[in-house]
Parts: structure tokens; C-alpha cells; sequence
């Protein structure tokens, strides 16, 4: 999946050790928030491992397109979204010429599609004199 807008917060990097490896691990969370839509929207999505943290260098105020996958897992009996990034393009147009970029959906989410747009011209009404008052 693919979400394009503009972060808003970076939130304090996690690390630690795993159990199971026992190897260093590092986690960057990041709020997006839409910018195409009538009504923004945000998002917490998080970058694992300490080399896609460097790659995307993810700043405060950039506007990038972000694709991740989302996953979810139990724990004790409550369920938690995971919002996981595994690119992040920085080479977008900008988004405030409402120009929509190529092969993103930028309709808000369940929003219905647009009417089509009507091709022939009105119908004229015979005589030209109607009863409105305005």
C-alpha cells in the first residue's frame, strides 16, 4: 500500500536487544499526514532496522510517499495494528497543485467515485420566458 503526505512528528527511536539473536535492533515511528484529501488524515507507521533509518534520513515537514504493509498481532487477548514502512520516496510532485501523481490513489478513503461530467449542453426551454422570480 502506498499513502501520500506530508511528516509531522518524529517520535522518540526505540532499540534493543533481541532475545532470540541477541543482535541490536532499532525502530523509528513517524506521524503522516495526507495532504490531497478534503479532509487529512494521519498515520503512525514505523521503519525498522538501523539502515533503512539512515537510508530515509526521515525529517519533520518533508512530503514523501510512503509504501508499507500492515499486520496485526495479539497479545494478552487485545489485538495491535502494525503500520510498517519498507520505502519511503522523497521524488513526488508537489502535492498543493492538486495534480494527481501516477499510479496513487489520492481519493479520501470511502469517499464515492465522482459523477461523470455531463457532455452535450443544457436543454433550452421554448418560449424563453420562465415564471421564476429571480
Amino acid at each position: 500500500m502506498e499513502l501520500v503526505g506530508k511528516i509531522i512528528q518524529v517520535l522518540p527511536e526505540r532499540s534493543g536487544i533481541s532475545a532470540r539473536t541477541g543482535s541490536e535492533w532499532r525502530m523509528g515511528s513517524f506521524v503522516l499526514e495526507t495532504v490531497n484529501d478534503r479532509f487529512p488524515r494521519k498515520m503512525v507507521f514505523e521503519v525498522f532496522g538501523a539502515d533503512k533509518l539512515q537510508q530515509f534520513n526521515i525529517q519533520v515537514g518533508e512530503t514523501v510517499r510512503v509504501s508499507f504493509d500492515i499486520d496485526a498481532r495479539e497479545y494478552q487477548g487485545k489485538w495491535f495494528n502494525s503500520i510498517r514502512a519498507w520505502n519511503v520516496d522523497r521524488n513526488i510532485q508537489d502535492p498543493m497543485t492538486q495534480v494527481p501523481l501516477s499510479g496513487v490513489d489520492t481519493t479520501p478513503f470511502g469517499a464515492p467515485a465522482a459523477a461523470p461530467m455531463p457532455t452535450s449542453a443544457p436543454l433550452e426551454v421554448e418560449g424563453g420566458d420562465d415564471d421564476l422570480p429571480f
